[in-house]
């Protein structure tokens, strides 16, 4: 281990944040060092085997990393390898690459590797350090998500496939686990995606019925001339085209339980019928006499203001007083607080795991998004976003695009950007400029469609993707 760079941590700063610093200058390495020293307690390695060898002891989680490093300081090779050691020991470790004017494409390559982000040598203290502030303030987010994440996998709701931190949810468990060992019929409202359905079969699997089955129907998905042979079954001839005996739905659910989905979508008339079942707990099938006994649990559920629907006259109240003697009603996913964080990293886990892809954390601007976005369609709706930004995404950082979000477009104009207009500029400022008018043109033009936009450019949807990230165009 080189004598030069292989400094241990100052025993006068217990409390402070460990860095590790690796760069084969010393000088470079000493500035930062003594220029950190006030917030952190840095230790530094000049080459890669060094720097492993010092993660391995000190396990910081912010790591400044050189690209170029001995004994190939004139290319990305050491600094490549150095980045996927420390990243396989600890894949949270957030990983900020030093680099030349002239490797900039080799730092995106890294930030497709895992990498946090990457700055320009010769770094600015001040920069770094707001650099460095963020990536430990998202360390701090994602210990905490993961520290959720492990003390919900030790309650009920987690074994019912519903995860919750939320005080809202957790009275929800509170309330299944104290109606789930009745026969009550039960009542779930909630917006479409909260997770009804998923409600109803933890009552089921809570009960004394879980061993029967459970039979869903979504009343909305049948056509209103099947629904009554779909409830009740039918007998051979009972119409055209009922060439045997049929048990309906409801027969299947004997001593189990019946989930009756979007029930506001059910027409009056098979109300009354429903209504007569619920209160004598027979059926007979269309086109038959005889009386068939069943017993079953009745689940319902709607997404549609019943209250609403009944002064309407859409749905019958002394049905209501039946299905609902217990209603549990489900909060929007946007009213659930930290919990959306908890879900994007418990699906991010899942499919990463389920589609053996590389995609491991969210970056700033997803994390933004994902916290700000209003989620119409819910918990199914961020499940959805979530899988296709693991599946689609190229690197191991999900960012917002990859999530559905949009660049910003709202405060571009024809003006040059204002980064590039003050002053004598150099040739990579004046290309910079050119280059930022035309994406922005592009952009623009094209109602922010990146796809569009890529192919108007030339050039490939993570280049694009790069560039906005570059000039500071993406919403998030």
């Amino acid at each position: 281990m080189s004598s030069v760079h292989a400094e241990k941590i100052p025993a006068e700063g217990p409390l402070q944040e460990k860095i590790l610093i690796v760069d084969d200058n010393a000088v470079i390495c000493s500035q930062l060092k003594w220029g950190l020293a006030a917030e952190y307690a840095a230790v530094t390695a000049g080459d890669a085997n060094e720097a492993i060898s010092l993660f391995k002891e000190y396990r910081t989680r912010v790591v400044i990393l050189d690209l170029g490093l001995p004994p190939h300081a004139n290319s990305e090779v050491e600094g490549f390898r150095c980045l996927g050691e420390i990243l396989s020991l600890s894949p949270a470790t957030k990983v900020i690459m030093l680099t030349g004017n002239d490797e900039r494409a080799n730092a995106l390559k890294a930030i497709r590797l895992g990498a946090y982000d990457f700055y320009p040598k010769p770094p600015s203290l001040s920069e770094l350090k707001i650099i460095i502030s963020r990536a430990l303030h998202l360390a701090n987010i994602e210990e905490q998500n993961r520290q959720l994440q492990r003390s919900i996998e030790l309650t009920a709701g987690d074994s019912w496939g519903m995860i919750g931190q939320c005080p809202e949810m957790q009275k929800i468990f509170s309330n299944i686990r104290k109606v789930a060992s009745t026969n009550v019929p039960v009542f779930i409202g909630g917006e479409s995606g909260t997770g009804k359905e998923l409600v109803a079969r933890a009552l089921h699997m809570a009960g004394s019925r879980k061993n029967g089955a459970f039979v869903a129907i979504n009343c909305g998905a049948i056509p209103e001339n099947l629904l009554e042979s779909e409830f009740f079954g039918h007998e051979r001839g009972a119409f055209t085209g009922a060439h045997t005996t049929v048990q309906g739905k409801f027969q299947q659910a004997h001593n189990g339980s019946l989930f009756l989905d979007e029930i506001g979508e059910l027409p009056v008339n098979l109300q009354v019928k429903l209504l007569r079942f619920l209160q004598e707990g027979v059926l007979q099938r269309v086109g038959g006499r005889e009386n068939i006994a069943v017993d079953t649990r009745p689940i319902c559920a709607s997404n549609i203001d019943i209250g609403a629907a009944i002064k309407e006259g859409r749905f019958r109240e002394d049905l209501f007083y039946r299905i609902g003697v217990i209603v549990i009603d489900l909060p929007p996913l946007r009213n659930r607080g930290e919990d959306i964080m908890l879900l994007a990293n418990y699906y991010l886990r899942l499919f990463s795991e389920e589609h053996k892809m590389g995609a491991q954390r969210f970056s700033p601007s997803a994390l933004a998004f994902l916290k700000g976005h209003s989620w119409p369609g819910n918990v199914r709706e961020l499940r959805n976003r979530v899988q296709r930004a693991v599946i689609m995404c190229d690197a191991k950082t999900i960012d917002a695009v990859d999530l559905g979000g949009e660049p910003d477009i709202s405060g571009i104009s024809a003006a040059p950007h204002v980064a590039f207009c003050a002053g004598p500029r150099t040739l990579r400022e004046a290309k910079d400029s050119v280059e930022y008018e035309l994406i922005a043109e592009e952009l623009k033009r094209n109602d922010g469609n990146i796809v569009k936009t890529a192919e108007t450019l030339g050039v490939s949807r993570p280049t694009l993707y790069s560039l906005l990230k570059k000039h500071d165009l993406l919403r998030t």
